[in-house]
């Protein structure tokens, strides 16, 4: 394990350096320009076509466009909003959580541009719906299949981090703390029930989805509030650390060792995208799966998950741990530090909270994070069903091994494998932006 660790660390050093945030930070700039920051000209149409428009139920031939981004939300908020920002304070200080607003406000766009060329260029399923996502606008817009082969290869094993064994030892690690049950048991629990999810496919998933992301979010938002209430005080002071602690690498932190802006801006940009995915091409596979007849209005319920996602949920629980005194800086990390923080003010019920809200949205994100990766090996495998067999059954068994598995090595492999997948990616909606540009002046002007 310390090896892999090691090996992890020295990849993503090489990875991570300032050309790969330039890239990262440029798409997002880029397509805001190029459509005149439509995140902001548009905020008043875009509330309307998502939030505004919700009621719009499913049809056969595929899935309601709130049962697509609730998919796709399940895929983004799962641990990342709760354990992830605790990783990204204790890596990159408290100046990360104002890269993490810097990479979602880009990231709105980058993820619009990623769902309308994926509802653009999806083709039917097999089961009269929909499917699509980066490798079929990679293959059949860009017209090269090899990068879509490896966006999948990359695809996979992501699959398998990000969205199964992150989640899955988060989840377990919660349920130990506040309950004490052992991590083996919520993992086995977690892996059954995504088997049986499964076997639905994305109707079940969208199904399940549009259900269990709110519940999550209520729970979470309702124990958290009382938090921020108890804390109300330390609000400000710590709005105004973030703001310090941006661009100074010792700021406030009482003239100890602090942390550079580079690595605050790492921390900030990868655990945002741990969070919101945009960029990554995962998203648009759910998104793909909508029925609905406009890419443009899809693409505005990516602008929506980001904004909910990383501005909100995110912001909700960095503010949480920064007016809980400073345990972040206590040696606790990811779910611990999190816990820590609401057991502070809520006692055992706070530990509670946090524990069932990261069961909920880890076994939502599993879900549909085992559904992307389904649809790489699909793709792959040229749609047998032998291999599609082989990664539901690999997904389970990870599911039901991961719980044991070093926190540092899950989080150091999920920033890794993330930023492998972003690179064909990236490279394909760029290259595709005059189709983006195009499509979003037609509707919008």
């Amino acid at each position: 394990m310390e090896c892999l660790l090691k090996y992890c660390r020295l990849l993503e050093a090489l990875l991570w350096g300032p050309g790969m945030l330039a890239l990262l930070l440029g798409a997002g700039i880029y397509f805001t320009l190029g459509t005149g920051f439509f995140q902001l000209r548009r905020a008043g149409t875009i509330f309307h076509k998502t939030l505004g428009s919700l009621g719009k139920g499913p049809s056969r031939e595929g899935v309601s466009p709130f049962q697509a981004v609730s998919a796709a939300l399940a895929g983004t908020m799962g641990t990342g909003n709760i354990a992830g920002i605790a990783t990204a304070l204790v890596a990159g200080g408290p100046g990360a959580v104002f890269w993490m607003w810097v990479s979602a406000f880009f990231g709105m766009m980058t993820k619009y541009a990623e769902v309308v060329l994926a509802v653009r260029y999806r083709r039917t399923a097999p089961d009269g719906g929909w499917q699509g996502g980066p490798m079929e606008y990679i293959s059949r817009g860009l017209g090269c299949k090899p990068l879509a082969l490896l966006f999948c290869l990359l695809l996979v094993p992501a699959s398998l981090g990000i969205g199964n064994a992150a989640q899955v030892h988060s989840a377990a690690a919660a349920m130990n703390s506040a309950f004490g049950i052992p991590p083996w048991i919520t993992g086995a629990a977690m892996a059954a029930v995504t088997g049986l999810v499964l076997l639905g496919g994305i109707r079940r998933v969208g199904r399940v989805a549009e259900n269990l992301v709110p519940l999550a979010c209520l729970l979470y938002f309702s124990a958290g509030s009382l938090v921020l209430f108890c804390n109300r005080r330390e609000i400000p002071e710590a709005l105004a650390l973030i703001l310090r602690c941006a661009f100074s690498p010792r700021a406030a932190l009482g003239g100890g060792l602090g942390y550079g802006v580079l690595r605050g801006m790492r921390a900030g940009i990868a655990r945002g995208i741990f969070s919101n995915e945009a960029g990554l091409g995962s998203a648009p596979i759910a998104h793909a799966s909508a029925h609905t007849d406009s890419p443009t209005e899809q693409g505005m319920w990516g602008i929506f998950e980001v904004f909910a996602d990383t501005l909100v949920m995110c912001t909700f629980t960095a503010l949480i741990l920064l007016t809980s005194g400073d345990l972040w800086r206590q040696g606790l990390d990811g779910s611990a530090l999190t816990t820590a923080a609401f057991v502070r003010q809520l006692g055992p019920a706070g530990g509670w909270a946090v524990a069932l809200s990261l069961c909920c949205f880890g076994a939502a994100t599993l879900f549909t994070w085992a559904y992307y990766g389904e649809q790489g090996m699909s793709f792959l495998s040229g749609g047998n069903p032998f291999w599609r067999l082989s990664y539901r059954c690999l997904f389970i068994a990870v599911a039901a091994l991961s719980a044991g598995m070093s926190l540092k090595l899950v989080w150091e492999l999920s920033d890794l494998l993330n930023i492998l997948m972003a690179i064909p990616n990236l490279l394909a909606v760029v290259s595709l932006s005059g189709e983006v540009f195009r499509l979003t002046r037609r509707a919008w002007g």
